[in-house]
C-alpha cells in the first residue's frame, strides 16, 4: 500500500508534463516561477548570516508564518481535486490510522514542501551562523515543515468535504477579495515602517505574538534558543501542539471518510447557477444572491458605483485650491465613499420594477429581504474600505488616527445602510426601468425622490457626528480619542443598522400592497 502511494506521488510529478500542451505550459512556468521565488528566498536567507539576531528574529517569524498561512489559502483559492484525497483509497483493505500516515507522508513529496525544504535548509545556515546548536534549528525547520505539510492536508480535505458541490468562480473571487483584504493593507503598513538601522517596534511586537501561534512558533524556536530566551520552550510546545492536533484531525478525517457514506448529491446541474450556488440556500441567500448579480451585471447599479469614487475624488479639488495641506485632504475621500456605499441602497426595491411581486408573493420575511439587500454593499463596501483607509493613513503619515479613521467609515457606513433599509421600502421613488438607459430618469408628479436622497444622506452624516468628533479631537488635541472614535463607531453604526433592519422589515411586510402598487404603476 505504502508503495502504491509513493509510486502515485511519483506518476503525479511526472504525468503533470504530460497531456494538453497549454497544461504542459503551466505547469512549466508555475515550476520556474516556484524555483525563481525559492532561489530568491534562500539568497535573502543566507544574507542574514551577518544581520543582528533581532533583525534575523523577526524575518524569519514574520516570513514563515506568512508561508504556513499560504499553506493554509492555497487549497481555498485553488479548488483543484487532490490526487490524494483519502476516498480514492477507500477500496483498499488499509486501516485509517496506517492510512493516514501514508497519505501524510505522501504529501510531503510535493514542489512546494521541497522548496520549504530548501528554504528551511538556508535557515539552519543562517542559526548555525548565529552559533545556535544545528539540532534546534533542525528541529525548529522540521516541525514547520511538517507543520505546513499537514495544514496542507486536511485543508483541501475540508475544501472536498464541504466545498465541493459549491466550488465556483464567484466562490474563489470571494476567497482572493479576503485575502487581499489582509494583504494590502499589512503591506501598505510595512512600506511605511523606517527602519533606520533597527527593526521597527511593531515588527518586534507582532514577530513575538506570531512566536507564540501556531503559525511561527516553528520558525521562532531556533531564534529564542540564540536569544537564551526561556519562552523558546514555550515556542517548542506551541509547535508540537500544533503538529499533534493537525495530526489527531487528519486521522479524524481519514477515519470519517473510510467509515462513513456521503449523501448523495442532487443531480441537478450547478455549473451555471453563479451567486445562487454559493449563497446560503434560503430566503435570505436567494435575495442576497439575486441582488449580487444585479449589482455586478445591471448598468443601472454599475453607474451608481461608478460615481462613488468621481465624487470622493472631486471633494479633494475645492481643498486643495483653497491651500489645505495634502496630509490633510487625503483623508476626506475615504469617509466620502463610506458615505456613498451606505446611501446606494437606499432605493434599492424600485430597481427590482415589477419583480417585486416574488418577494411578496412567495411570503418572503422581511427580514430576509432587507439582509439579502444589503449583501452586495457589504461584500463591495468592506474590501474597498479596508483597502483605501490604510491607503489614506499611509498618505498622511501618522498611523495612530487609524482608529479613528475606522470608527468615522464604519459610523457612516453601516449607519447608512441602516436608514437605506428603512427608506427603500418606506420611500421608494421611481428610477430607469430594466434594460433602460441609467441616465434616463422618470417623470413623476410630486417625486420624493429628493427628499428621500437628502433624509437618508444627511441622516447618515447625523448619525456619525460622535465619532467625526472624537475623530477630530483625535487629530487637533488628544491621540488617545482615536480608540474611543473606533469602538463608538462601530457600536453606533452596528446599532443604527440593526434598528433599520428591524423597522425595514416591519415596513416591508406590512405595506406588500403599496410596494406592488408603486410597481405597477412605475
Amino acid at each position: 500500500m505504502a508503495a502504491h502511494i509513493l509510486r502515485l506521488r511519483a506518476t503525479l510529478l511526472v504525468g503533470a508534463l504530460r497531456g494538453d500542451p497549454s497544461h504542459v505550459v503551466r505547469t512549466v512556468v508555475v515550476f520556474v516561477l516556484l524555483a525563481l521565488a525559492t532561489g530568491a528566498g534562500c539568497w535573502g536567507l543566507l544574507t542574514l548570516r551577518s544581520a543582528p539576531t533581532e533583525v534575523a528574529f523577526v524575518v524569519t517569524v514574520l516570513a514563515g508564518s506568512a508561508l504556513t498561512a499560504g499553506f493554509v489559502a492555497a487549497p481555498l483559492i485553488a479548488g483543484a481535486v487532490d490526487p490524494l484525497d483519502p476516498r480514492r483509497f477507500v477500496l483498499f483493505d488499509v486501516r485509517p490510522a496506517s492510512l493516514a500516515s501514508l497519505l501524510a507522508l505522501a504529501g510531503l513529496m510535493s514542489v512546494p514542501i521541497l522548496g520549504l525544504v530548501a528554504l528551511g535548509v538556508c535557515l539552519v545556515i543562517v542559526w548555525t551562523a548565529h552559533e545556535v546548536p544545528w539540532v534546534a534549528s533542525a528541529v525548529g525547520v522540521v516541525l514547520g515543515v511538517v507543520t505546513c505539510g499537514l495544514l496542507a492536508r486536511v485543508c483541501m480535505a475540508l475544501v472536498a468535504m464541504f466545498l465541493r458541490g459549491r466550488r465556483s468562480r464567484e466562490l474563489t473571487g470571494l476567497f482572493i477579495l479576503a485575502i487581499l483584504v489582509v494583504v494590502v493593507p499589512v503591506g501598505l503598513f510595512l512600506a511605511s515602517l523606517q527602519w533606520g538601522g533597527r527593526v521597527p517596534s511593531q515588527l518586534a511586537q507582532a514577530a513575538d505574538i506570531l512566536a507564540d501561534t501556531p503559525l511561527g512558533a516553528a520558525w521562532a524556536l531556533p531564534a529564542r534558543v540564540a536569544a537564551g530566551d526561556a519562552s523558546a520552550w514555550l515556542s517548542l510546545v506551541v509547535a508540537v501542539a500544533s503538529v499533534a492536533l493537525l495530526g489527531a484531525a487528519w486521522a479524524w478525517i481519514v477515519q470519517r471518510v473510510l467509515t462513513s457514506t456521503e449523501r448523495p448529491e442532487s443531480g441537478r446541474e450547478r455549473s451555471g447557477l453563479g451567486w445562487f450556488a454559493v449563497a446560503p440556500g434560503n430566503a435570505g441567500g436567494a435575495v442576497a444572491a439575486r441582488s449580487l448579480v444585479y449589482w455586478l451585471r445591471d448598468p443601472r447599479y454599475l453607474m451608481n458605483l461608478l460615481i462613488v469614487p468621481i465624487a470622493a475624488l472631486l471633494a479633494m479639488v475645492p481643498l486643495l485650491i483653497a491651500g489645505v495641506p495634502f496630509a490633510y485632504v487625503v483623508l476626506v475621500p475615504v469617509p466620502i465613499v463610506a458615505l456613498f456605499f451606505g446611501w446606494l441602497p437606499h432605493n434599492d426595491l424600485a430597481y427590482d420594477s415589477t419583480a417585486v411581486w416574488l418577494h411578496i408573493a412567495s411570503g418572503t420575511r422581511g427580514v430576509a429581504d432587507r439582509l439579502g439587500r444589503i449583501v452586495p454593499m457589504l461584500l463591495i463596501g468592506l474590501p474597498v474600505l479596508a483597502v483605501c483607509i490604510p491607503l489614506a493613513i499611509s498618505l498622511h503619515g501618522r498611523w495612530a488616527l487609524l482608529p479613528a479613521m475606522v470608527g468615522v467609515c464604519a459610523s457612516l457606513f453601516l449607519g447608512g445602510l441602516g436608514l437605506s433599509s428603512i427608506s427603500s421600502a418606506v420611500a421608494p421613488y421611481a428610477v430607469s426601468r430594466p434594460g433602460e438607459s441609467p441616465f434616463q430618469q422618470p417623470e413623476r408628479v410630486g417625486s420624493s425622490a429628493p427628499i428621500t436622497q437628502a433624509v437618508v444622506l444627511l441622516g447618515a452624516i447625523v448619525v456619525a457626528a460622535p465619532s467625526l468628533w472624537w475623530a477630530w479631537l483625535a487629530m487637533s488635541h488628544d491621540i488617545s480619542y482615536a480608540a474611543l472614535g473606533m469602538w463608538g463607531g462601530i457600536a453606533i453604526g452596528l446599532a443604527v443598522l440593526l434598528v433599520g433592519v428591524a423597522v425595514g422589515s416591519l415596513a416591508f411586510e406590512r405595506r406588500g400592497g403599496r410596494l406592488m402598487e408603486f410597481a405597477e404603476s412605475g
